[in-house]
């Protein structure tokens, strides 16, 4: 079993190994003591792997409740997130008992801010079934729902007790959910791992989960252990995200989340190419990858339209925004912009 321990506000584990889902129960109690369990989960992720993880979890000596919710970022929204309390409320569940996040990244997010916040916070574990939530969602604590306004607009800081990801459940993901984690795994090549960047060229994702998994986590590991609250060094980790979730919202979240982030990499680098920050080897290269992993690099959102979702970007502060640009495969700068100057970056980056 390959283990990386979190160091952060709560420090946990990130336990790999193919086969974890049917220990889940086990793994989870040593962690947190046998009480009530709520499983949230999505209604394509539960059909699943839902009876599996009630069957692990009640072995265990957990009493199990399931909320199961329509899938889709459609459902990562205020009304989902307070029926998720009302759930919780409804249970009897206490501060000492614990949410089980099985599914992706929408249910992580979801289920994490509804266990920040009911009863001031109770026991949160994750169990990811999607590549993106394996080696990015579910580790270093973000949990939000949507607004009407943006992504990501409510939520917390809340680091779960363990993370228990079995790689089995990537088997029976859909193609583009495949590639949406590989985006994601590019872009921790990009910011910071040249050598992992030319194995991710060399051998195809799937043929390395546990290996891709352990590379990305380690290197969050490092990220949020050196800033959990997104105040400095964590801010690298939204390369592509910038641009990406404009295009994401202008979408109404119909683009998956890793092609949009696919295509605000790609478009970061094209005006890091055309500010002379990076050269046009670098942007080769990335547009190599991102195609051969069947990754989108462009968009047909007009500037405008574009511009106008990025000013409730959360990532805006004080009139300002840093954006995180590649100089090189495996390195990337802070360019701390005024929030008008993004139409520039984004003409720049081949948005009209």
């Amino acid at each position: 079993m390959r283990s990386i321990h979190i160091k952060a506000s709560r420090e946990y584990d990130v336990l790999v190994e193919r086969g974890l889902l049917d220990r889940a129960g086990e793994l989870l109690r040593e962690v947190s003591a046998p009480g009530m369990a709520a499983i949230v989960s999505d209604d394509t992720v539960y059909a699943l792997y839902g009876e599996r993880t009630v069957k692990a979890l009640e072995k265990a000596g957990y009493r199990v409740h399931s909320f199961v919710f329509p899938a889709g970022e459609g459902s990562k929204n205020l009304s989902t997130y307070a029926d998720v309390l009302h759930f919780l409320g409804e249970h009897r569940f206490s501060r000492s008992d614990v949410v089980v996040a099985l599914g992706g990244g929408v249910v992580g997010d979801l289920a994490g801010f509804a266990a920040a916040t009911y009863q001031r916070g109770m026991g949160f574990a994750q169990i990811p079934t999607t590549l993106l939530a394996a080696v990015d969602s579910s580790v270093g604590g973000k949990t939000a729902v949507d607004l009407p306004t943006g992504k990501n607009q409510a939520g917390s800081f809340y680091q779960p007790c363990i993370v228990i990801c079995d790689p089995n459940t990537l088997e029976t993901l859909p193609e583009e959910q495949y590639r949406c984690g590989c985006a994601e795994i590019i872009k921790y090549s990009m910011l910071g791992n040249a050598a992992f960047f030319e194995e991710l060229c060399k051998t195809p994702v799937r043929e390395q989960y546990e290996h891709v998994i352990e590379v990305c986590v380690q290197m969050k590991r490092d990220i949020v252990g050196a800033d959990e609250y997104d105040l400095g060094r964590r801010r690298t980790l939204n390369l592509g995200h910038t641009f990406g979730h404009a295009v994401e919202q202008c979408s109404d979240f119909s683009l998956l989340h890793g092609e949009a982030v696919a295509i605000g990499m790609a478009t970061v680098t094209r005006a890091a190419v055309k500010r002379g920050i990076c050269g046009e080897e670098t942007l080769a290269r990335l547009f190599d990858i991102l195609h051969r992993y069947g990754l989108p690099t462009e968009t047909g959102y007009e500037l405008d339209k574009l511009y106008e979702a990025e000013l409730v970007d959360k990532k805006i502060s004080g009139g300002k925004m840093h954006l995180i640009v590649p100089e090189k495969i495996g390195q990337v700068r802070m360019e701390t912009i005024p929030v008008e100057a993004l139409r520039d970056w984004m003409q720049d980056g081949g948005i009209r």
